[in-house]
This record gives C-alpha cells, sequence and structure tokens, in this order.
C-alpha cells in the first residue's frame, strides 16, 4: 500500500517552457542553448550547478564569461524562472489534500538555487507561502550532489525517509526518471508535463501497481 508520494517539481507541480527559458538566456548572450539546456538534466556548467559541483556565484562568473559581461544574480535567476510557465493553484491544493488523507508528500528535484530562491519564498504561491509550505520534506540535486536519473538519488531518499520502494509511488513528467525509479521497486507514474494528474493519481493510489 502507497504511504508516501514522491514528486518532481518542474513538469509535475510547476508547467515547464524550455523555448522560453532558451529565449531567455539566448538574449543574455549564450550561444547553442540547444546544447545546455535540458529540461530533465542540464549540461557543462548549467548542469554542474544543478548537481551541486558549483555553487551560485561560480556560475554566474562562468556565465558572465560566456556572455562578455559581467551578470546580476537577479538576471541569472530571470532565465532560470523562464521554465515556470505557470504553476496551477488546483495542483498546490492537490498537495494539501493528498497530506489531509495521511499521505506523506515529498519533493525530489534536479534544480538549482536560482530557482529554489523564487520557489522558497512567499513569492512562489501568489498567497504568500513558498514551496516548502505543500511538502513533508524536500530532496534538491544540488543539495544531494547527484541528480535523477541517477539511482543514488532514489536511494538517498529512501533511506533518509526511512521508507519502502513497494510502498511509495514516485511521479516524474521525465521516462527515464520514472524507469530508473522502477528498476529499485518503486511505483511510478508518468505523467506529460503540464498534465492535470489529481484524479488519475488516485488510481495508482488505490492500486499501489507499478
Amino acid at each position: 500500500m502507497i504511504q508516501t508520494i514522491i514528486f518532481d517539481f518542474g513538469g509535475v507541480i510547476a508547467t515547464l517552457d524550455g523555448d522560453e527559458a532558451k529565449k531567455r538566456f539566448s538574449d543574455l548572450g549564450v550561444a547553442d542553448v540547444d546544447r545546455v539546456l535540458d529540461p530533465y538534466r542540464q549540461q557543462g556548467f548549467f548542469g554542474d550547478l544543478e548537481e551541486g559541483k558549483i555553487g551560485e556565484e561560480e556560475f554566474r562568473r562562468k556565465l558572465g564569461e560566456m556572455c562578455g559581461r559581467e551578470l546580476t544574480f537577479d538576471e541569472v535567476r530571470h532565465c532560470w524562472l523562464g521554465y515556470m510557465k505557470e504553476l496551477p493553484f488546483y495542483k498546490l491544493d492537490a498537495l494539501k489534500e493528498l497530506r489531509r488523507k495521511g499521505f506523506r508528500v515529498v519533493m525530489l528535484s534536479n534544480t538549482n538555487p536560482y530557482v529554489m530562491d523564487w520557489a522558497e519564498s512567499p513569492e512562489f504561491s501568489g498567497d504568500g507561502h513558498s514551496v516548502d509550505y505543500y511538502f513533508d520534506s524536500m530532496y534538491r540535486s544540488y543539495e544531494m550532489g547527484c541528480m535523477k536519473p541517477d539511482e543514488m538519488f532514489f536511494r538517498r531518499v529512501l533511506a533518509q525517509e526511512h521508507i519502502l520502494p513497494e510502498e511509495t509511488l514516485f511521479v516524474d513528467d521525465g521516462p527515464r526518471n520514472c524507469a530508473a525509479a522502477s528498476e529499485l521497486g518503486i511505483n511510478t507514474y508518468c505523467p506529460a508535463n503540464g498534465a492535470d494528474w489529481t484524479d488519475e493519481i488516485y488510481k495508482f493510489l488505490t492500486a499501489g501497481l507499478r
């Protein structure tokens, strides 16, 4: 029986817009954005940021070198937030309802300090709540030092949460990420980016099947 639900953030909670993110980075002066930006796992020093190999300051310096000028935190943050197309309130309400029903609700995300600067502020929900208001716990790639679909990310979350794979449902819009979780015995549900999963998820919670 499912007791814990692990949600991806971008694509599942917030709808992603890769084209807008690419446009913003391109306008900033980043060349070959199609090579370095990916909706599931970033490459180069973009990936190093999300994997925690470099911090916000070093990323901003490297990006500034690429663009030929010094960049501010807000300029870089604006580019990363291009990914955040919309944040449907009904999904936030669904998270609260799942917790009220007794499920433990966890976030597991490939993300970075710029996106989380917004998500962990009162700006996030529009009514004064930050993202942690909706989750029992959160696991961010840049803090964990690994990224999906690396199985170590999932193993660490299972260990820290003290949960069993067969009692866990992982919800992610990335097929590779769901496949990696499934290999560990975790139940998975892979809705498309921006899809309304709020009713469909109960089929998985009731069945408890992959």
